[in-house]
């Protein structure tokens, strides 16, 4: 633990000093080339215009090493054999269409892009509206948003104990279980019933992002004027109506951020269906499919038509996502 600290800490070090470092030298570097205090205007005006590009530099290094070439060498091997060398041609495409697990995964995909965005969304903007209206709100949105500091693995080790089975006359462990029992009826093995173990899976998405969707979604209820909610009442209209005609309409682009942001997260879920099933009993998502491809099965062509598949799937939604939110930014 403590060589971790001070690995962690000389790692600090280093970052900070190299950024320093790197800060004075390109200084130098210009006022050496461009002149100094005694530089004309021609070229301070040149200084001030490669500056910012002299300091971005780095930055867009190793986005262009970490994001930009892995893009186009995934789009390139997805054209190539399992070892990358023999080019295939469109083969691993048409493979993708008819493959059954390829099919299953897509099926599983949608099913949760239509399940977790929408619940975590719905649920998040109830608990928004209903905390505002309760003296002790603030904690319970304390505790809601707790599992969003929790990670994917250890909200799937959380939740495992919540399905967790126990066969013969063991006593029951699992929450789920316990209470099943407790009412007369018989304990099951809850992730490995078909299809709808999806939804058990779902849930601990849907848990985790209730809390990021309520406190969007409760920011942006707090921009609601309130005459027009005094306003209202003053005209007989009853909560519901309030909430259904007033409330919603006005934060309705920001519902629509919230769920596509949500929806992004859901296209790449991984974490919870490796640590929950590995993708087994008809549970397997597109991210895990790519996994097995491309560490178990070792087919780099594969892996990357899949991750194509994953790319084109969440590039429409994240566009639309950020031009929404730069419009709802500007109307502000």
């Amino acid at each position: 633990m403590i060589a971790q600290i001070l690995s962690a800490t000389q790692t600090v070090i280093l970052g900070v000093a190299a950024c320093v470092i790197y800060f004075w030298g390109t200084n130098w570097v210009l006022d050496r080339l461009l002149g100094g205090a005694n530089a004309s205007v021609a070229h301070e005006s040149r200084r001030a215009a490669i500056r910012p590009w002299v300091f971005l530099a780095p930055a867009l290094f190793f986005l262009s090493l970490y994001l930009i070439y892995p893009v186009f060498a995934t789009l390139w091997l997805s054209f190539f054999d399992a070892a990358g060398t023999e080019f295939v041609g469109f083969s691993n495409f048409l493979w993708a269409l008819g493959d059954p697990n390829f099919q299953q995964s897509v099926f599983n995909n949608l099913l949760w892009l239509i399940v977790v965005p929408s619940c975590a969304t719905a649920f998040g903007l109830v608990i928004a509206v209903m905390a505002d209206k309760l003296w002790w709100g603030n904690i319970a949105k304390s505790l809601i948003f707790m599992p969003m500091a929790i990670s994917f693995i250890g909200a799937s080790v959380i939740w495992k104990f919540v399905y967790d089975y126990r066969s013969g006359d063991s006593e029951q462990i699992g929450i789920l279980n316990a209470v099943i029992q407790g009412l007369g009826f018989e304990p099951q093995v809850w992730i490995q019933i078909p299809f709808w173990n999806n939804f058990f899976l779902m849930a601990i998405l849907v848990w985790i992002q209730t809390g990021f969707a309520m406190v969007i979604l409760s920011a942006a209820l707090r921009g609601i004027p309130e005459e027009t909610l005094e306003a209202a009442r003053i005209d007989g209209a009853n909560d519901v109506q309030i909430f259904f005609n007033i409330m919603v309409p006005q934060i309705f682009p920001t519902i629509l951020v919230v769920w596509t942001t949500i929806t992004i997260l859901v296209l790449k879920v991984f974490d919870i269906v490796l640590a929950m099933t590995n993708g087994q009993w008809d549970t397997q998502v597109l991210a895990n499919l790519m996994f097995d491809w491309m560490v178990r099965g070792v087919d780099f062509g594969r892996s990357s038509t899949i991750a194509l598949v994953i790319m084109i799937a969440v590039l429409p939604i994240m566009i639309w996502n950020i031009r929404q939110a730069n419009q709802e930014e500007g109307t502000r």
